[in-house]
């Protein structure tokens, strides 16, 4: 056995726990990245949750504010026909008008609310598309850990230190 051997053994095992550190390093960085994805999917779940309970009370209220707006104005308008019909006025001309009143101011709120309701539908798709943009935003690439790579990385850097051994050997000559 040369001088030598000692040298290459402690080489050898050098890169044996480097190869073993750099693996477990790869894994731990490979769990981190998996835990970042999943608390990036967890936010955009409870994000997209709150967005669409919140669109769907809007929705309510707006359909609330439509049926009590048409119940008030058939009232109104049924009203107007009664007091019409008391005072002796034929529902004709000037009367009709009036009562044609009633339908456009029912209708310019019917319309206002659908407009707004559609603002607040714009303002959720929007609110959707910031979420997944969050989530990705969050998100890691995965990087699995390789342990032939390593390997092979860890094979190269005993075999360049023996040959970086064996060239000053030769620089001082030693045998």
């Amino acid at each position: 056995l040369t001088m030598c051997n000692p040298q290459i053994a402690v080489m050898a095992l050098s890169a044996g726990l480097q190869y073993s550190v750099a693996k477990q390093q790869a894994k731990n960085t490979y769990t981190q990245q998996k835990r970042q994805n999943d608390i990036a999917k967890k936010n955009a779940i409870q994000r997209y949750a709150a967005e669409q309970l919140k669109i769907r009370q809007v929705a309510k209220k707006f359909a609330d504010k439509e049926y009590a707006a048409a119940r008030k104005s058939r009232k109104k308008r049924h009203e107007f026909i009664a007091q019409a019909g008391d005072a002796g006025l034929a529902l004709s001309g000037s009367t009709n008008r009036l009562l044609g009143d009633y339908f456009r101011i029912e209708g310019n709120y019917k319309a206002s609310l659908e407009k707004n309701m559609n603002i607040n539908i714009s303002q959720y798709e929007r609110n959707l598309e910031a979420i997944q943009f969050g989530q990705e935003a969050q998100s890691t690439y995965l990087t699995p850990p390789n342990a032939n790579l390593l390997f092979a990385s860890a094979a190269l850097n005993v075999a360049n230190s023996y040959f970086n051994l064996q060239a000053r050997k030769e620089a001082e000559g030693i045998k």
